[in-house]
């Protein structure tokens, strides 16, 4: 199993399958408007800026599942993420991460690779899930982890080759 399985609705209502993004290196972060980790909305856009181009993918998904930190409907999310940091990378509909609803992306990931003391949950806003180019999750980074102290292992990845099919 890989994380190409599974499908998300865009922020713009699409439907988008993971396999589109076959061969790339993700990053994939759930995001809140109001938290005080937002600011790094603006560190995963320079990441993005700078290695989007050697195929690095950061995908976005906003959650109001702590402290209702994520209030806005999509469109409020999307123009507040352009407006104030200028995200330019992916954004998918809001979702659940955790419990009976969580999207089944963010269960596979929580399963596949576990958090402090082997919990599955997501414990806050900007978690992130780095993903190699085979869509093997490889890495879960907590939300104090600045985007920065995330760029060499993105490089490090970005620097091998998908397996053959």
């Amino acid at each position: 199993m890989s994380i190409y399985e599974f499908k998300a609705e865009t922020i713009k209502g699409n439907e988008q399958s993971l396999s589109d993004y076959e061969g790339k290196v993700l990053l994939i972060v759930n995001t809140a408007s109001k938290c005080g980790f937002t600011p790094q909305l603006k560190g995963l856009q320079e990441l993005y800026e700078k290695y989007s181009t050697d195929g690095l993918e950061i995908l976005g998904f906003p959650c109001n599942q702590f402290m209702n930190q994520e209030p806005g409907n999509e469109e409020e999310i999307e123009a507040f993420c352009e407006r104030n940091y200028g995200v330019n990378f992916p954004m998918f509909a809001k979702i659940n991460v955790n419990g009976k609803d969580a999207h089944p992306l963010f269960s596979y990931l929580t399963k596949e690779l576990p958090g402090m003391l082997g919990s599955e949950g997501v414990k806050w806003n900007f978690t992130k899930f780095l993903v190699d180019r085979n869509g093997m999750p490889v890495k879960r980074f907590s939300p104090n982890t600045n985007p920065q102290d995330i760029e060499e292992p993105i490089k490090q990845l970005l620097s091998e080759q998908p397996a053959s099919i």
